[in-house]
């Protein structure tokens, strides 16, 4: 009798069928997306088909895009009757295993903070196999927009009224993080932060678009590397959402690693003393000045990377002024970048200012944006403001005109 109480999984919607014909070949030598990777083999990359079903029930539709760690697809689930986004990492990716356990470790949390909504989920995870490899599969609801797809939309620079109610969502996640999951991101660039999907005809337009206009794609053998094909512009975009885990750390209040992106990293890092999650707003305050000016505070990049670290370093001298010396006595590189005096080896000294290169604003909005910046761009950690604390900011505060 009980028996047949049990409940039943519902019917599987029947699968799609997708074209396998009249779809634009590549042609060699042009390399394709993750092809360019100068240290590409096809056996990095689990050869993902358009159509194909994996743990029978995620058919793929399209693919999204791509990254040095993983390529992205839009799915069908066949069983939840919904689209989903499979993150298929390549082979031999720590990030892979980590991200996991970061989003696991965040799934565990019970919490009704704000902030958690803003954070991406995990809805799944599966292994599959091919080249004598595995691969790790992550499901995720579909998110639409990168941050920089809608900055470049918008120009290159974003409205600082829109600006300031996509940080304060940030702000949001990152207290999350930081207070109750006790995660540093480490990561935080506008491809990591999207948009939420707010009408599923984004969704259908994009598996209509693949049917009736197959993307281009490149054949190897039986390997195919596709293009990957974009959502259409929303109207108005749904929430941004901080994803990308691969890089996260959490169980500890100090770690060592090298982390962060190079143009992003906070001084601690390059001076190898152990950090927190104030690299996050460290990372956040120069993420913010790029969307607002559209351009870098920090771009040198030299044939070395130990020349570029000295002219990474050098410029954050040149715009905060020299470091206190209690955070040298920190470090044991210190003597790669200062002399005994705390002076910037190899006479490399060009004052200027946040004043002087910020060029969009004027007036008391100037005043407050760069105010707001200083509380995140300190040489000492703890001098750097908390999540929590900058979403009081009064920049933040969006004028009446």
């Amino acid at each position: 009798m009980a028996a047949s109480c049990q409940s039943r999984s519902p019917p599987l919607s029947p699968p799609r069928q997708f074209p396998s014909e009249g779809f634009p070949l590549v042609a060699y030598p042009r390399l394709l997306e993750e092809e360019a990777f100068s240290w590409y083999t096809p056996e990095d990359f689990y050869p993902v088909r358009i159509g194909e079903i994996f743990k029978s029930r995620y058919q793929v539709v399209g693919k999204l895009g791509f990254g040095s760690a993983s390529t992205a697809w839009l799915c069908r689930d066949l069983r939840g009757h919904e689209y989903v986004t499979l993150k298929v990492y390549a082979n031999k990716q720590r990030q892979a295993q980590r991200e996991v356990h970061v989003l696991h470790h965040i799934e565990s949390i019970a919490t009704k903070h704000a902030g958690a909504r803003i954070v991406r989920k995990l809805k799944d995870e599966f292994e599959i196999s091919g080249n004598d490899s595995t691969y790790l599969c992550l499901v995720h609801n579909p998110l639409g927009l990168t941050l920089s797809d809608f900055r470049l939309l918008l120009g290159g620079k974003l409205p600082p009224k829109a600006l300031k109610a996509i940080v304060n969502y940030l702000l949001y996640a990152l207290d999350f993080l930081h207070t109750e999951a006790r995660v540093v991101h480490t990561d935080i660039q506008e491809g990591n932060i999207m948009f939420s999907i707010t009408d599923e005809t984004e969704l259908e337009a994009f598996e209509k678009g693949e049917r009736s206009e197959p993307s281009s794609r490149k054949v190897d053998g039986n390997r195919i590397i596709y293009a990957s094909r974009g959502f259409m512009v929303p109207e108005k975009p749904g929430l941004p959402t901080l994803g990308d885990f691969g890089e996260a750390r959490f169980g500890g209040d100090y770690f060592t690693e090298e982390v962060m992106p190079d143009l992003y990293r906070a001084p601690e890092i390059l001076l190898k003393i152990p950090w927190d999650e104030k690299i996050d707003i460290w990372n956040l305050g120069l993420m913010v000045w790029d969307m607002l000016e559209g351009k870098h505070l920090f771009t040198e990049r030299l044939p070395s990377r130990e020349d570029s670290r000295f002219a990474h370093m050098a410029r954050i001298v040149n715009l905060l002024g020299p470091p206190p010396g209690d955070l040298l006595e920190r470090s044991d590189v210190v003597d790669e970048y200062f002399d005994q005096n705390g002076k910037l080896k190899e006479g490399t000294e060009m004052p200027t200012s946040l004043e002087q290169e910020e060029e969009v604003l004027s007036g008391q909005e100037k005043v407050d944006f760069l105010s707001f910046l200083r509380k995140m761009l300190q040489w000492r950690p703890e001098d750097r403001m908390s999540a929590r604390q900058l979403m009081n900011d009064p920049w933040l505060k969006v004028r009446q005109r």
